[in-house]
């Protein structure tokens, strides 16, 4: 008998651990204070399919509620940045209620200037980088994970 309840205790912690980490609740190494560690999100959204812009929105949504305080940034980029124009966006609602989590959209300048739509024609609550790719790869070498957006 003790041997089962011994064994169900360690099953028990493991699952914890398992579901800290799945939560993002892992306390950052040498913290001697367990203090939470915040990731670091960048998103590259480089395809125009509403129905892969409609999942990006799901999984922006289920990170901020899963892990909150997660900093979020989506460069979109090439086809990829009409789900931030106006009047082709099917998202534009779910953008603004994500903006009030702290995710940030951006458009890349260089695909803007490419395909001949100007700052007015983006949304107002995305900002501008210059060059999608170069702003990847920034945040990368800040720490920030990568994530592909699309299927």
């Amino acid at each position: 008998m003790k041997k089962i309840f011994l064994a169900l205790m360690v099953l028990a912690a493991v699952n914890m651990v398992a579901i800290q980490k799945v939560t993002g609740q892992v306390a950052t190494a040498g913290s001697a204070s367990g203090e939470i560690k915040q990731h670091k999100i960048i998103f590259q959204l480089s395809i125009d399919d509403s129905l892969a812009h409609k999942a990006l929105m799901k999984q922006l949504n289920n990170i901020t509620t899963v892990a909150p305080g997660t900093k979020i940034e989506v460069v979109c980029h090439g086809p990829g940045l009409n789900m931030l124009v106006t009047g082709k966006t099917v998202v534009h609602e779910k953008i603004i209620q994500l903006i009030k989590k702290d995710i940030v959209f951006v458009a890349c300048e260089f695909s803007m200037s490419e395909r001949n739509v100007p700052k007015e024609k983006i949304i107002p609550e995305a900002g501008f980088v210059k060059a999608g790719i170069v702003e990847i790869v920034t945040r990368q070498e800040q720490g920030w994970s990568y994530i592909k957006s699309g299927f």
